[in-house]
């Protein structure tokens, strides 16, 4: 048993930890599995893994390839042969349920159906995502872009600008005062990157501003780089995305395609002769120069004799073949924009701001746009702080593509995380059926709509441990052991949310709560179950002693160890909650 000392004053304090026990449900669920024995066999473990944690595949085999792990991580582990052979005792039997690589709440696999298009699963999308800090000052650097893929996402985005010798392309949050970091080391850094967490595609978003000579130097590099790696279609567009399972170890471009444009020679202008087009007079945009396609007629109303035009395509013709996702900004009306029309796919993006209007007056016609197109939100302007937004409006709407700042910070950035440990963290998530259905009436899901409760769950936090191992003595209280509480909340739509809390267990680094809460869902599949440990502090703020977020619908039942997490999602070494899940 461990014992902190604290000088107070003068004097010493001395506080011991108390001793860690199972809790009753742990020993009630130990002896009727073992049969009121003392150790628990590899076959009463695999009864107990199927019957009561519900792991309906569990083999004998795999229940002995648990105990002997087990074992083996025990510190100065000194197990005989006969004690192996006997099994698990009933402490062995409580820490292994503490193991969360053994008996973790989530599923560890990919496991939803992968064969389906694009414009099905929610992806794991970055925004910015060159950025060190700041969308304002902070460094540009691919060391964000190796840690957002790392970490699983799948949607890097990279904003292109010319170089101050315009011969070379830079990455860069354009007219701030971010510095750049320059386009092939980023390109190279994804190509070593892009498979260590997933195997599905990794979609590059440009953001370009470019002049077409850069635009063909991109082309060259992404080509170069990415080999065959590098997917793009062989038709001018795509009647449908294909699908991750289609896409695996390959990288996808996105972005804008260059404009094409009329070229006129000999234009007489009120008596103004203009050679070689308008490039000689307008304004460069960011893909070229544009001018208006006007008829014949339109053009001799404004006293203009034209020659001789032509159409041609002035942008690198690689780049715009590499664009394998055709990406724009709504122009014109917005329900216009979210009209399907025709055969052809696309990706549209809308800011926070742009979707929750089109949420009020457009909420089924965006659900209907997502069924077979890519919708892609990004944060507002004024987040210069890289700080996010709450992502459960989009993914209500079917936007597949919630673009958040990875380098950012907050609760909005641990749902994100949350959402994506599904489906073995492999940035694609499936969509609920409903987002992908159509009635009888052509009708899509609405989600103004009052629906009714689906699902009950139940969450009893048991208690917590590992602080000790992870925090100085000090670091919570500097003359007592911590006071600790846990909070629970659903996170989802306005009708699912839900905020629990347990009671506070004072001058206790493994505190033992045993309490259980209720949840009614009536929409499981996008609900988050968010845990956040704090100790509290009766006269500053109450100090962040870890958190998670899980998805409801990948949450196994039973009793299970929980990991946490520090605020910027990383995970912490030691600190685990036993919880125990059920639905009902």
């Amino acid at each position: 048993m461990a014992s902190y000392k604290y000088k107070v004053l003068g004097f010493r304090r001395k506080f011991k930890m108390s001793e860690v026990v199972p809790p009753p449900d742990v020993k009630e669920a130990f002896f009727k599995f073992t049969d009121g024995g003392d150790h628990m066999s590899a076959d009463q473990l695999r009864r107990f893994k199927v019957e009561h944690q519900c792991e309906v595949d569990c083999t004998v085999s795999d229940a002995e390839r648990f105990i002997q792990e087990f074992l083996r991580s025990r510190p100065h582990d000194t197990t005989t042969t006969q004690q192996q052979q006997h099994g698990l005792c009933l402490l062995d039997f409580f820490h292994f349920l503490f193991l969360d690589h053994l008996n973790g709440p989530i599923k560890s696999k990919v496991h939803h159906d992968m064969n389906a298009p694009l414009s099905h699963y929610f992806i794991y999308t970055g925004h910015n995502s060159y950025l060190t800090g700041n969308q304002l000052s902070s460094e540009c650097s691919d060391a964000p872009v190796i840690k957002a893929l790392q970490r699983g996402v799948r949607v890097i985005e990279l904003d292109l600008w010319p170089n101050s010798t315009k011969d070379d392309v830079n990455v860069l949050h354009g007219r701030t005062l971010t510095t750049p970091v320059k386009l092939i080391r980023c390109l190279k850094s994804i190509k070593e990157h892009a498979f260590v967490k997933s195997p599905y595609p990794v979609i590059i978003t440009l953001e370009d501003h470019l002049t077409h000579d850069l635009q063909a130097k991109v082309a060259e590099m992404v080509t170069q780089i990415f080999g065959e790696m590098l997917y793009y279609p062989q038709g001018e567009c795509l009647a449908e995305f294909p699908s991750p399972e289609s896409l695996k170890h390959r990288v996808v471009i996105s972005t804008k395609p260059p404009k094409e444009y009329l070229e006129t020679k000999h234009i007489k202008d009120k008596g103004s002769i203009l050679t070689n087009g308008r490039e000689s007079s307008e304004e460069t945009s960011a893909n070229g120069p544009e001018v208006d396609e006007k008829s014949e007629s339109d053009q001799d109303d404004e006293d203009v004799n034209v020659c001789d035009y032509k159409l041609v395509q002035r942008a690198a013709p690689k780049y715009k073949r590499l664009i394998t996702i055709h990406a724009g900004k709504p122009k014109g009306s917005l329900k216009d924009a979210l009209s399907v029309v025709g055969d052809e796919v696309k990706r549209l993006s809308l800011s926070e701001q742009e979707l929750e209007k089109a949420a009020t007056s457009h909420g089924t016609e965006v659900v209907r746009f997502t069924q077979r197109n890519l919708l892609r939100v990004y944060p507002k302007g004024t987040r210069v702080t890289s700080s996010n937004y709450k992502p459960h409006i989009g993914w209500m709407h079917g936007a597949q593509m919630v673009a958040f700042n990875m380098q950012g910070y907050g609760k909005s950035l641990w749902l994100m995380h949350g959402m994506f440990k599904a489906n073995g963290e492999c940035g694609y998530v499936k969509k609920p059926d409903f987002l992908m259905q159509t009635g009888s009436h052509n009708e899509v899901f609405d989600p103004k709509r009052t629906l009714l409760v689906k699902k009950t769950l139940k969450v009893k936090v048991y208690m917590g441990d590992g602080w000790h191992l992870d925090f100085s003595q000090t670091h919570f209280d500097a003359f007592s052991p911590p006071d600790f509480y846990t909070k629970v909340r659903i996170v989802g739509v306005q009708a699912d949310a839900i905020k629990k809390k347990t009671k506070i267990i004072e001058d206790d680094w493994t505190p033992v709560w045993d309490e259980e809460f209720t949840f009614t869902l009536t929409v499981p599949e996008l609900a988050l179950l968010q845990i956040v440990v704090r100790e509290y502090d009766v006269s500053e703020k109450d100090d962040f002693g870890g958190q998670t977020c899980l998805p409801v619908s990948e949450i196994r039942p039973g009793i299970r160890a929980v990991s946490l997490y520090n605020k910027k999602g990383e995970k912490l070494k030691s600190v685990r909650l036993l919880m125990r899940f059920q639905f009902v």
